[in-house]
């Protein structure tokens, strides 16, 4: 069971742009590199193949030849007698017998002795044998060597064949070795129009765009700046939450300039043996400068550009000495150098601050969440190719998704279409789009998990308990969705979202927050006399944020505008008695919002019955019924100064 609210993030969390994804260039390796891959299999295979249809052919064509029968000399003696024999030829001790019915055998004799003096001994007379037409011809040395050598030579033929094929297909992971400490950047030409993205296929991050087109104007015409004296930034980092397009927009960067783009992850520099990374380093500016003006682009820079020291990444040298050939390999661009070199990261806290410092990564680039009209645009970008039904409001999936980043736009647009595809539809309904947020901030429907009468109710309760607090206190978020199908661990789950986005959270939407999602312990230890395991999630939830409001928020009473920090990988920032205080503080933060929860749903218990009495029958219901079961009780829905400004929800 869950009560489900818009993301908040305890840092600014960024991001939004989207479009078109970068396809990945990396080669797959493992046993397939190590023989050549499929290019290795299949010219073995050729190979193999070639050799039957050869030794086939040979049989083939010698059934084809008329059969020659070897018969003994004394036979070849008694034929002669007898008169069937018309001709005789000796080359070296063979002989070839001709017969007088055409047909022609073979014999051998003694290769000391000569043909007459041979059959004389088997009783031939020289008038028997003057019938006969003799004919001696001389074997030269080459017929007799390659009679003898043909068929050893033949096969050693195909072996050396087959071994230069292997060879060949062996020679380029045998030279892995020598390209060991080579970058394996890959390189986006700015002629490839597939794979180039621009701005224009940027949806949202306005200011980011901005702030980028300065690097683009360099990269066109580094000369205006050069002349007037002004130095490029030789570093950008983007910083923004997973998903929220930074390799997208250093893409475009690239897109928009018409230079060649090296992209590479933080990881594939690191390798087990020392050295190799700042070899791959040294290679990769290398080749940029090479190819200036150019952008090198360093996805998740975190992995080798971790903070020294700081006992976080372990004592890697290999990752340190890394990051120092990054470092100097910045400190030697020189100012004509038309090379910019670009870095993603989702956390800046933990990077080295030499990184960070004027003259390497001296700019820095948030990408925020995007807000209501960005996500518009996004899910705009996304729906250009996927057939849309005329009741789909793109505004309206944009107000229900607070906090949805670039990426889980995209996935939303995309199940949207897989929803419709499954059911035979050639078209896009705003039902599908609706279906697919639940989907992706919850997973799919369970509808094998059937429960039984009593769980049925008490989830139903138990999700009336978060919906029924949640609409009556003034600072809590107001209902869109209940719903007691279950969907990913949850049993059930109430949706809430914001009218507004939000970059900030005030203490009384904190401590409402906290109370509307205690709603559904409070429900069932009042009507059941019992708690179950179904408010384990949410508890989680409220204690950590109750903890943030006092160590991080500083919005405790007791303890004031302190920021304790954080007690892990070995550090204490503050003594046990604080740390008891702040235990104490939680505690009271929690008990005092179940209090508040506990008067709501003593209050209003009617209207607690009727919305779990149409959950049970209906299983799902949306905002506007909800609200008029809240009107029958008389509470009063939360409603926006604009409301009438968007179209309803389908």
């Amino acid at each position: 069971m869950a009560a489900i609210s818009p993301k908040k993030s305890k840092n600014k969390k960024s991001s939004a742009p989207s479009g078109p994804k970068s396809q990945k260039g990396a080669k797959r390796r493992g046993w397939k590199g190590l023989f050549g891959g499929p290019s290795f299999t299949s010219n073995l295979i050729t190979t193999i193949l070639t050799f039957l249809i050869l030794m086939s052919a040979y049989s083939l064509v010698g059934g084809l030849i008329q059969p020659t029968t070897t018969i003994p000399l004394s036979t070849v003696a008694a034929d002669v007698v007898a008169g069937k024999v018309t001709a005789v030829t000796v080359s070296g001790d063979s002989l070839d017998v001709t017969y007088s019915d055409g047909s022609t055998k073979t014999s051998r004799k003694d290769p000391s002795a000569g043909l007459p003096e041979t059959l004389a001994t088997y009783g031939v007379t020289p008038s028997e044998l003057a019938k006969v037409s003799i004919t001696v011809e001389g074997q030269s040395g080459f017929d007799f060597w390659f009679s003898a050598l043909a068929p050893t030579v033949l096969m050693l033929l195909f072996f050396a064949v087959l071994f230069w094929f292997l060879s060949r297909q062996m020679r380029g992971s045998g030279m892995q070795a020598f390209s060991f400490g080579q970058s394996k950047a890959r390189i986006t030409d700015p002629a490839d129009l597939s794979q180039r993205v621009t701005f224009a296929d940027v949806a949202g991050a306005r200011e980011a765009k901005e702030e980028l087109l300065e690097i683009v104007d360099f990269l066109k015409s580094p000369k205006k700046f050069l002349d007037i004296g002004a130095r490029i930034p030789k570093g950008i980092i983007l910083m923004g939450a997973p998903g929220t397009g930074k390799t997208l927009l250093a893409r475009a960067v690239a897109g928009e300039a018409g230079v060649p783009f090296f992209s590479i992850s933080g990881s594939e520099f690191v390798e087990m043996f020392v050295g190799v990374g700042a070899s791959r380093v040294r290679d990769l500016f290398q080749l940029a400068k090479k190819a200036a003006p150019a952008i090198i682009f360093v996805d998740e820079i975190d992995a080798v550009g971790r903070m020294r020291g700081a006992g976080m990444g372990g004592g890697n040298d290999e990752r340190e000495q890394t990051l120092n050939q990054i470092l100097v390999e910045m400190d030697g661009f020189e100012p004509t150098e038309k090379v910019v070199v670009m870095a993603a990261t989702n956390r800046p806290d933990v990077l080295d601050p030499a990184l960070l410092r004027p003259g390497r990564f001296d700019r820095r680039v948030t990408i925020d969440l995007p807000d209501r009209r960005d996500r518009e645009e996004i899910l705009k970008v996304h729906a250009k190719q996927k057939p849309l039904g005329p009741d789909v409001v793109l505004s309206v999936i944009a107000e229900r998704t607070p906090g949805f980043s670039g990426a889980e736009l995209y996935s939303l647009m995309n199940e949207g279409a897989i929803l419709a595809a499954r059911e035979n539809r050639t078209e896009v309904a705003q039902y599908d789009l609706i279906r697919s947020i639940e989907k992706v901030m919850l997973g799919p429907e369970r509808k094998s998990h059937l429960l039984s009468k009593r769980e049925k109710e008490l989830t139903a309760y138990h999700e009336a308990g978060h919906a029924l607090v949640s609409s009556v206190l003034e600072h809590a978020d107001p209902v869109h969705k209940i719903s007691i199908i279950s969907r990913g661990h949850a049993a059930g789950y109430t949706l809430k979202l914001p009218f507004d986005d939000r970059k900030m959270q005030s203490k009384k939407q904190f401590l409402d927050d906290i109370a509307a999602t205690l709603g559904g312990y409070v429900a069932e230890e009042m009507l059941f006399d019992d708690v179950t395991t179904g408010p384990s999630n949410d508890l989680q939830v409220i204690t950590a944020l109750a903890r943030d409001m006092v160590s991080r928020y500083g919005m405790s009473d007791k303890l004031g505008p302190i920021a304790f920090g954080d007690r892990e990988l070995g550090r204490e920032p503050y003594s046990e008695k604080v740390a008891s205080e702040i235990d104490a503080e939680v505690s009271r933060i929690i008990e005092e919002a179940k209090a508040r929860a506990t008067a709501v749903i003593s209050e209003h218990r009617a209207a607690l019955d009727a919305i779990a009495k149409e959950l049970i029958e209906k299983e799902t219901v949306e905002r506007d019924d909800f609200e008029k079961t809240l009107i029958a009780n008389g509470i009063t829905p939360k409603k926006r100064e604009d409301e009438d400004a968007f179209a309803p929800v389908v």
